[in-house]
Order: C-alpha cells, then structure tokens, then sequence
C-alpha cells in the first residue's frame, strides 16, 4: 500500500476523515483497502468531474486573501480531500516544512520539441470495457493536471489543467519510492552498500527491529516480512501512527509515541518470513532512505541532487517534505515539475548517461528491467497487475516491450517503454487513491501511444 502523499495525519485526523467519508483511500498498486459499509455507500456516488472540480472554478486560495471557505490549511482535517487535493497536490511547500533538491547552478538542458497533434486522436478500449476512448478523453477522466509524452528525448505531446502550469511542482507521491530506490541500487551497482547484508549491521538502530535482519535486496524488493497495516480503514492501523511519528507540528499533550520516521522504524516487529512474497509497504522505503544515509552520509534529498538533479539538466529545484527533525520522506516525499520526472525517465531509456557523461550506473537500470520474482508479486494478488513483478521499487510490467513504471496514489506517473524509446510523466489529482481506479484507462492508453510512436518512426 501506498501512505497519503505525506501520511502525517494524525489518527484523531484519520477518525474524522473516516466518519466524512472523506478518507477513501486505497492502495496505490490497485488493491483496495478494506471500506466501512458507510463508506462503501458513499463511494457509489460519483464525484465532481475534472473541469468542475478544477481548483480555480471551485476558487480555493484565490484572494487577498481568499474568503474563510476557500481557504486550505495543512491543519485543516480535510486538506487532502477531494476536491480540495486538487489543489493541494501543487502546493504541500505552502503547507508545509521541505527540503530541497537543487537543480545546481548550470543552465537547464532544453528539451527538443516535435509535438504530434494526432496523438490526441490515438484510440485503445479500456481494460475490461468495451467502448473505445481517445488519448485527449482519458486525459480528463483521469484527472490529469499534467502529461509529457517524450519520443525518443524530443517533446511530443504536452498538456496542463488543475492546479498545474510548465512552471509549476506537484507531489509525486509513491513515484518517490522508485527514484529511492533507484539511488539505492545505484549505489548497490557501485558497491556502496552490499546487497547481501543484513539491515541491522548498517543501520544498528534497526538491529531489534523487524529490519533487523532483512537483507537490503528483500527491503529492494519489498519481500520484507513485517508486523505493518496500512489500512486506512482501520483507524488503529499502524499507518496512523506512523503518521503521527513523521508529523512535523508539535504532539499533542501526553503524547509518548515516536516522534520522528527513524523513531518509528525501531519499533517496527517481524511478521512471517523474509523474502516469501511481495507485501507493498512504506516504510520499506523509508528504512530504505536511512540506509542510504548511514552508508553516505547524505539523506536522499541531498544524494539526488548531487548525483543526478543537478547533472541532468533539470530547470527547476525539487523538494521533498520532512518530519520533525528535517528527514526527508523517502516513500513519498517528492515534488518536482514535470518535465524533470520526465528528463528522469529519459535517463534511464539512454542507459544512464546524458551528453555523454555517465549519472546512473547501468547495472542498476539493467537490474530494474530485468524484474523481481513474479512468484513473489502473484502473491500480492494485483488483479490488474497479471505477470509484473517489483525491483527496485519499481513496477516491471514484463510486456514485449519491456515497459516498467514509478507508481503514485492519485495517478502519479513515470511509464518507461525502452522499445518504443518513449516516456511518459503524468501528474494527477484522481479523486480516489488507487491506481485500480485509473489503471483500466491508463495501461492501455500508455501502450496504445507507444504503439503510435512506433509506427511514425
């Protein structure tokens, strides 16, 4: 499962949402998670649509300042509903402490542009339906707020809605996940970190805890076996707590909990075996993220930027949100402006190099295509997810193309497609969570604009 885009809600924040029915979560890999039977009713109905639910026509923030019901606060329990996430996702640095990831000092690398007007005509029919759609139809019906199509380096389709501009920065929610765990088999390929080695003798900390003595290559791969609920539905879920130990305000009184990601990745216990099946879990990352820092001495926000923010021509600063102590949120931290995730992408189909200087090993790009152990992700039951597997913190679809992807909840993107020399980087503002909810449109378009490309060559 996948945390809310920063997950530092606190559980009295979870109960509301839950008695609302304003905390629809789902699993961020289309799983959903378990609904209250209120909640199961009020997700029947349909909510606003794209063009009625921009955040400009609904007028939140807008004024000097804006009225009393426009206005949004990160303390505000219903920050991140929807519709209000439509405007949230392109703002968490106004709500919130960040770290950034800087750019460096280098002028941007422009990107080519030899845009392609019929890919808005492009057709596929969505998984399991029966009625063809377009491109340009899937656009709105999955709430994007924005999409790059990149063919072979060039610009070949881009579009802007919501809250989002060419000039703006959205949270990339779970798609953090797969550039930590890029950085971590980077430094894997490099012989940084030993892939063998058992958590608890780099990061001692961890050495009681159920990390303890997982291999790094099952935190990777998320096969760790660990004692973890995310499930939003339960609002004494571990996730909660969880959420309360990354919360960068101040605890409420009497509060004896853990007060920061570190702290709570200690008390994390073992449940089942390491390495027998696929479980997605956050905190995979998050202890992901501390190894990183323990062998470097860099936190992820700092590796980022010096290894590849800063030589691949990005034009603008990331960020990344952090708990109390200024830790950057490994599993979901991220925000960046499009056409850099998508420069990100881009670098991985040129094998790690650009201008001819080498930033990403390619063992690590060759170790992420290969896959994970299907058998392991089939335990999983991803019904949508037939034959992919998980490496690296990345989703390998196994497809004869070879295309594997950086998920995020609420339609978050990077569709890498080597065959087709295409990338695709998308952010979205979806009412619902899950990708399950986006998938049956989204796959298909994704491979039907490939197939395009292909043909145009």
């Amino acid at each position: 499962m996948s945390l809310f885009p920063i997950r530092i809600e606190r559980r009295a924040f979870a109960r509301a949402q839950l008695e609302k029915l304003a905390l629809a979560a789902m699993i961020a890999t289309s799983v959903c998670v378990m609904m209250t039977p209120m909640a199961s009713r009020a997700q029947q109905a349909a909510p606003l649509s794209a063009a009625d639910s921009d955040p400009a026509k609904l007028g939140w923030m807008i004024g000097t300042p804006p009225p009393a019901d426009k206005i949004i606060r990160f303390s505000d329990k219903d920050y991140f509903s929807f519709p209000k996430m439509r405007w949230t996702v392109c703002h968490f640095r106004q709500l919130m402490p960040t770290v950034r990831v800087s750019r460096g000092l280098g002028a941007p690398v422009a990107l080519a542009r030899k845009i392609d007007a019929a890919i808005d005509d492009v057709s596929f029919t969505p998984l399991g339906g029966d009625k063809p759609m377009t491109w340009v139809q899937s656009l709105a019906a999955n709430y994007t707020d924005g999409i790059v199509v990149l063919h072979h380096g060039a610009v070949v389709y881009e579009r802007y809605a919501g809250c989002l501009d060419e000039g703006g920065v959205h949270g990339a929610m779970s798609v953090t996940k797969s550039v930590t765990g890029l950085l971590g088999e980077m430094l894997v390929a490099e012989g940084v970190i030993d892939e063998t080695a058992k958590v608890g003798t780099i990061v001692p900390e961890l050495a009681k805890s159920a990390f303890g003595d997982a291999t790094v290559r099952q935190v990777l791969e998320m096969t760790t076996g660990l004692r973890y609920s995310e499930d939003y539905a339960d609002p004494n879920a571990d996730v909660w707590i969880y959420s309360e130990a990354g919360n960068p305000l101040p605890k409420p009184a009497g509060y004896t909990g853990p007060r920061s990601y570190f702290e709570y990745l200690e008390t994390v216990r073992k449940e089942g075996e390491h390495g027998n099946a696929f479980g997605y879990k956050t905190i995979n990352t998050d202890a992901l993220g501390w190894i990183i820092l323990r062998t470097t001495g860099k936190s992820v926000a700092a590796l980022l930027s010096e290894r590849i923010w800063s030589r691949m021509g990005a034009e603008q600063d990331a960020y990344y949100t952090v708990d109390s102590i200024g830790t950057p949120f490994a599993g979901g931290g991220l925000n960046a402006g499009l056409r850099d995730m998508a420069r990100l992408g881009q670098l991985l189909v040129d094998g790690g190099t650009i201008n001819g200087n080498r930033l990403v090993p390619a063992a690590a790009i060759d170790r992420i295509r290969a896959g994970g152990d299907k058998a392991a992700f089939e335990k999983a039951g991803y019904a949508l997810l037939k034959g992919w597997s998980y490496r690296g913190m990345w989703w390998v679809s196994h497809n004869a193309h070879g295309a594997f992807m950086a998920r995020g909840v609420h339609g978050q993107s990077i569709y890498i497609d080597p065959a087709a020399h295409m990338v695709i980087a998308r952010f979205s503002s979806h009412p619902v969570a899950g990708n399950a909810a986006n998938d049956p449109t989204t796959l298909p378009a994704f491979e039907a604009v490939a197939k395009h490309l292909m043909q145009r060559r």
